[in-house]
């Protein structure tokens, strides 16, 4: 479904990646693991055309996409909910739901109803301001938004961050529900636990680089990963 070959990024003058490559298959959900810097946001700003590459490819379906602007990346069937959420604080969770939705014919597609039966706590805060929901009820809120623009592809950055564990216990499984139902998730994490526990396959980058990749089953006990992500 997705495939980054050979990027490389900057700010300004700065070369953040390096010759950046990974692939996501349908139904799969694919990790990007390191630690804090490492250049998992930069690589998923990368691909949703919000910090183009200066070099290299990102292909959707097969269809060249590079440098594609974010609104036509989300018609195209890519959700992304970044770290800081970026929810409408002045807008109820309702509103924030309502202002992304993306309606698609057929019964598996994203309501607001079916949203709310993923994220039962949200349907309680319908009509409560985004601004007043906490950080964990925020990411929440952050990822119901993305899922209302029927996505085929979700990019996750760092959607753990911060949060206490219960709040991380509660993501874990609505991620794997998501990956239940078949959506394709490309997951950009430092939580090494929380992450592998979910995924199919990985990628561990370090400034800027991938430094290694293979099957989950094969990272769990690979010393070199837990070295990169900082543990």
């Amino acid at each position: 479904m997705l495939e980054v070959k050979g990027i490389h990024t900057y700010y300004g003058i700065s070369h953040i990646l390096f010759n950046v490559s990974l692939k996501v298959k349908k139904g799969q959900v694919v990790c990007l693991l390191g630690r804090n810097g490492a250049g998992k946001t930069t690589t998923l700003r990368s691909i949703m055309g919000l910090t183009p590459p200066a070099r290299g490819r990102v292909r959707l379906n097969g269809e060249d996409v590079t440098g594609c602007a974010p609104y036509l990346l989300a018609r195209k069937g890519i959700g992304y909910v970044p770290d800081d959420r970026r929810i409408f604080a002045d807008l109820t969770v309702g509103e924030n739901l309502e202002i992304a939705a993306r309606p698609v014919p057929g019964p598996e597609a994203w309501t607001k109803a079916r949203v709310y039966d993923l994220f039962p706590p949200l349907k309680v805060m319908d009509s409560r301001r985004g601004g007043l929901l906490s950080g964990g009820e925020q990411k929440l809120l952050a990822i119901a938004r993305a899922l209302m623009t029927n996505p085929q592809l979700l990019l996750l950055d760092e959607p753990t961050e911060g949060l206490a564990p219960i709040m991380v216990k509660i993501f874990e499984e609505r991620i794997r529900r998501l990956k239940e139902l078949g959506l394709t998730v490309l997951l950009a994490e430092q939580n090494l636990k929380f992450t592998l526990g979910l995924s199919d396959y990985g990628y561990i980058i370090d400034n800027g680089r991938i430094r290694c990749e293979g099957p989950v089953a094969e990272l769990v006990d690979n010393e070199e990963v837990r070295k990169l992500c900082g543990l």
